[in-house]
């Protein structure tokens, strides 16, 4: 029976540059695999996935939060070995069922890859679901600037962190940065 996978890290801890990996892997082995992303995610452009490792990267389906996975890939029909998702914090709870669903019904190992929470430290819709229902759940831990583990995405401006807003703002190192709780509640950026 194939399994739901779950890997999350905050960011900048290697999530994509894994998914991406993991896709070459597969690929190299003579797997076929759907590689998905909410289309909410255009820090990289439409239909592709780029690590910030350079040269990293792939082509990618995307999907929007009125799509059903089911019917808009045919599921019945579609063959492949594999499916992989990243930016998975960015699905609705039903995307995540629905991948659930994959695995089980049709044998499908679906991977997926995503942050755990906002940078108000509330947890995604989508990754809520995955830590309810994922068969498997792995970390990718990363450092904060004073050696503890990072668990918050900070949004920042300046040299200050925004505590509140909206809980989705696409970006990247120019407006986020990995912290562990402490740093972020003491709105430490840097070890100054």
């Amino acid at each position: 029976m194939a399994k739901l996978y779950f890997t999350y890290g905050t960011m900048g801890s290697s999530k994509t540059a894994q998914a991406l990996m993991t896709r070459f892997g597969l690929i190299e082995r003579g797997q076929k695999v759907l590689f998905l992303k909410p289309e909410i995610d255009t820090r990289d452009g439409q239909n592709i996935i780029k690590s910030r490792i350079p040269g990293l990267e792939a082509p990618v389906e995307m999907f929007s939060n009125a799509d059903d996975l089911l019917e808009k890939y045919n599921f019945d029909l579609l063959d492949i070995d594999c499916v992989i998702v990243d930016e998975v914090n960015f699905a609705t709870k039903e995307h995540v069922e629905q991948l659930k669903y994959i695995a089980e019904e049709f044998d499908v190992p679906v991977f997926t890859f995503g942050l755990r929470a906002n940078f108000k430290t509330e947890l995604f819709e989508g990754s809520k679901r995955l830590f309810e229902i994922a068969d498997t759940i792995s970390e990718i831990k990363s450092p904060c600037h004073c050696g503890k583990k990072t668990i918050v995405n900070a949004r920042y401006k300046g040299r200050k962190i925004i505590y509140d807003g909206e809980s989705i703002v696409i970006g990247g190192n120019d407006q986020y940065k990995s912290l562990c709780y402490k740093c972020w509640r003491e709105g430490k950026l840097d070890k100054k």
